[in-house]
């Protein structure tokens, strides 16, 4: 098996994982009797946990090794699967989805930061498209919970069955990652890392891209019901219809990456998510409210990864600049879904989307931060990572 087809599976296994805890969450609701707003802090602490382990994640790879510590950070995303189900109480399963929210942004920054690793050696983008079967394992997760939901399936014997499977997956796979020698020879990462100023430029367009697809993936079914009049199956295909264009977009969009650029994909895309905005801000038809949805799936979809590249060849090393990245794009995960939600209650959903549509507008503007650092560099004889000016990239076409 390659390095790279190595690599994709564990963001595809990532992503099941969450996929499959997303189509369950109603019985766990159920289960423990929770309230709107139980069930909402709950869901808050996979966000809280993760923006408190992601910082660390870099020691434990410089520690253990890059690949061991992918391996054992995404069994123990796998494994801690099923510790939300098995909650007895809302306090207990607050404190289970914190560990799940560590493991989760852990083993994101360690994976992330591996790819940015990959991509060096092999002198091209591979990160959207690794985002893209991140998705792929979203949806499969997603749509195998839906069949054991259907069938009324105990989430603890769903969840155990997937933590089984997947983690087989996952260690098999392990042994396939790339091991250069780059990651030895680098400085140990500091314990707590917090963000530069480099980074914490390039975490802004992060977090305003992380804030359009959030805020859209939590209220495209609720806007499409509130303001179209749409039914329960059509407002449900608009959030499907979101994330199918986001996913097929990272999955071709490295090849328009090799050829222009990571900042003139972020300028395209921006815009293009733009458009989709104002569509959604003055759709009053479900096909027109869908249509602005597609449209802003494509255009923020490869943003999250170039980010997370631009970062990791932006510090010292590749998890630091990941983990500094990451940390800042997970406050809007935890600020967007609230922010949009109070816009819409104090004007409308249209003027939501509008500032949803705002913030692209800012996070195009800024794409330049992402300027030549974030692009791969090519690979040398001795495999070692070493950045060459874009002009001496390595023609996209032979790749």
């Amino acid at each position: 098996m390659s390095h790279q087809r190595a690599i994709t599976l564990v963001f595809a296994v990532h992503g099941a994982v969450a996929g499959s805890f997303a189509t369950r969450i109603p019985w766990i609701q159920d289960q423990l009797s929770l309230s709107p707003a139980l069930l909402g802090g709950a869901l808050l602490c996979p966000s809280i946990g993760a923006i408190v382990g992601m910082p660390m994640a870099g020691r434990l790879a410089h520690r253990l090794g890059e690949r061991p510590a992918i391996q054992v950070l995404l069994a123990m995303w796998c494994a801690q699967l099923v510790l939300p189900a098995l909650a007895p109480a809302p306090v207990w399963l607050f404190g289970a989805m914190v560990l799940f929210g560590v493991a989760a942004g852990m083993s994101d920054v360690v994976m992330n930061a591996h790819a940015v690793r990959l991509e060096r050696h092999l002198g091209r983008s591979i990160m959207t498209g690794l985002h893209g079967m991140w998705c792929v394992g979203s949806l499969a997760g997603g749509g195998a919970g839906m069949v054991a939901a259907h069938l009324h399936i105990d989430a603890r014997a769903h969840f155990a069955a997937v933590a089984v499977v997947l983690l087989g997956v996952g260690l098999v796979n392990g042994r396939s990652l790339f091991a250069g020698q780059a990651a030895a020879a680098e400085p140990a990462p500091r314990r707590f890392v917090l963000p530069s100023k480099a980074i914490a430029a390039i975490g802004v367009v992060g977090f305003c891209g992380t804030f359009a697809e959030g805020a859209t993936a939590d209220w495209a079914a609720v806007y499409l019901t509130r303001v179209t009049d749409a039914g329960p199956g059509v407002a449900a295909a608009g959030y499907t219809i979101f994330m199918l264009a986001m996913a097929s977009a990272r999955l071709v969009a490295d090849r328009f990456v090799r050829r222009f650029g990571p900042v003139a994909v972020v300028r395209c895309g921006g815009t293009v998510a733009a458009a989709g905005g104002v569509l959604v801000v003055i759709a009053r038809t479900p096909a027109a409210g869908i249509a602005g949805f597609a449209l802003l799936g494509l255009g923020v979809a490869a943003i999250v990864p170039l980010v997370f590249t631009a970062a990791g060849n932006a510090a010292r090393t590749p998890a630091e600049g990941v983990a500094g990245v990451a940390t800042i794009t997970y406050l809007s995960v935890l600020t967007a879904p609230a922010v949009t939600g109070w816009a819409a209650d104090a004007a409308s959903y249209p003027v939501a989307f509008a500032l949803i549509t705002g913030v692209i507008v800012v996070m195009t503007l800024l794409a330049g931060v992402l300027t030549v650092r974030g692009e791969p560099p090519a690979p040398t004889s001795a495999g070692q990572e070493k950045p060459v000016p874009p002009e001496k990239q390595p023609d996209p076409a032979s790749a």
